[in-house]
């Protein structure tokens, strides 16, 4: 564990900076309620031709991509950085996963964590989840498997755990990308394999709980939403072949549905009611399903709703009574919830990405390019208010590598990264 001496004093004047922490909280992946929609206001509508005002930018979060959870006036998120030492050259050294926490106000690292070595990967190397923050404690995965809790305001280690070692898990091919679930005294998260498939932790201590053992997937990519289905809570997870249902008291399958995942599952499902909505991309398309009384499983779309949405890895949003994000050879899509009918399609405009949300508005990024556009979140068509592209565009990127973090909107800023580059910027309506 690395941090500055000035770690405690800098969080602790970031909290008195901070104007409305609990509106500005982002504390996990996809948000308060794990469904990519703030409830911010008081945002821009437009924005200039240049693009809204940038605050601050780092130029040391490393490899990789991993999103941004932000409490309380810090930002944590993790990066592959080289570990030097003695001398040693910078670009031989060995890369470690490390968890890192910023102040929001000035861009400043505040310490760090090292979470064992690097994810190496053709497609680009690094993590790809992103951090829980729950009373006090910050919960990372690695992509290499290594989970570890740490005190939010300084870094200082409660407990860490390997996901293959410890838990006989099964590490995906293109290493673990799931955000880890905080509910109650429980962390949630699906290592994989004959020991169960799904894991409970206790959040104090890294101890398991329980584990899934009617389920033996193997590990992909989606995270878990907790749900309340019918009045019965649970937890709701894509695997590669099937959608399910387990129990929070011991994992016990209340239900599954089959889903034709191949390669790679990786958005996460959206629960509304008793209805829960997957995609996924290399030709899955998607799936609507009703769970009825004892748990009777309904399949709602028919079989052309059913390829309409092949989302990648860009995510989904449900917005009002319509689904928004990017389809695999479609473009960018909206379409009915309840009977997967499209509403509106734009193909051309701009290239596959991310969507965020905000005040009545959709932050769409090009992961190519990394230009966002600024669009309403609306039924009725794409109607574009500004546009901007990144810039500077980081230079460790590997070659097969595009922009995969998703824009986090918290506090009146949005939040982008290309690899290394972590960029601030101001989109408070005055």
């Amino acid at each position: 564990m690395s941090f500055s001496a000035r770690s405690v004093g800098a969080v602790a004047l970031s909290i008195l900076f901070v104007t409305a922490a609990l509106a500005a909280d982002w504390p996990r992946w996809l948000g308060p309620n794990r469904d990519g929609l703030t409830t911010e206001t008081g945002l821009l509508k437009s924005w200039p031709e240049e693009g809204p005002e940038r605050v601050w930018l780092f130029e040391d979060c490393g490899y990789g991509y991993a999103g941004f959870s932000i409490v309380d006036g810090v930002l944590y998120t993790m990066g592959g950085r080289p570990t030097a030492v003695d001398g040693e050259d910078a670009a031989e050294a060995e890369k470690q996963c490390q968890l890192i926490a910023l102040d929001t106000n000035t861009g400043d690292e505040l310490w760090h964590v090292e979470m064992g070595p690097m994810l190496e990967n053709d497609w680009g190397g690094g993590p790809r989840s992103t951090p829980n923050v729950e009373d006090g404690r910050v919960y990372a995965l690695g992509g290499k498997g290594m989970l570890v809790c740490v005190d939010a305001q300084d870094g200082k280690e409660f407990w860490r755990t390997q996901l293959v070692e410890d838990l006989n898990g099964t590490e995906p091919n293109w290493g673990y990308c799931e955000s880890v679930l905080v509910d109650g005294d429980q962390v949630i998260c699906t290592p994989g394999g004959d020991d169960g498939a799904i894991a409970a932790l206790d959040k104090a201590t890294g101890k398991v709980l329980w584990r899934a053992t009617e389920l033996d997937d193997t590990a992909h990519y989606s995270s878990i939403v907790r749900a309340e289905i019918n009045g019965e809570p649970q937890y709701v997870q894509l695997m590669e072949k099937r959608v399910v249902g387990v129990s929070p008291e011991d994992g016990e399958l209340l239900w599954e549905s089959e889903f034709p995942g191949r390669v790679a599952v990786i958005p996460t499902p959206i629960v509304r009611g008793n209805q829960v909505f997957v995609t996924a991309g290399y030709g899955a398309g998607c799936k609507l399903v009703e769970i009825g009384p004892g748990n009777e499983v309904t399949e709602l779309y028919d079989e052309q709703a059913c390829k309409r949405m092949k989302n990648h890895h860009g995510g989904v949003l449900l917005v009002g009574d319509c689904i928004y994000g990017h389809s695999d050879g479609s473009g960018w899509l909206c379409m009915d919830f309840a009977t997967g009918e499209q509403k509106w399609r734009e193909r051309e405009i701009l290239g596959k990405g991310a969507i965020a949300y905000g005040d009545g508005m959709f932050y769409c990024l090009s992961e190519d390019d990394g230009e966002l556009v600024l669009i309403d979140a609306s039924p009725e068509g794409w109607t574009e208010h500004g546009r901007f592209t990144l810039d500077p565009k980081t230079t460790i990127r590997s070659d097969r590598g595009k922009i995969w973090t998703h824009p986090v909107i918290a506090g009146g800023k949005l939040y982008l990264r290309d690899q290394d580059k972590l960029y601030c910027y101001d989109i408070e309506a005055r």
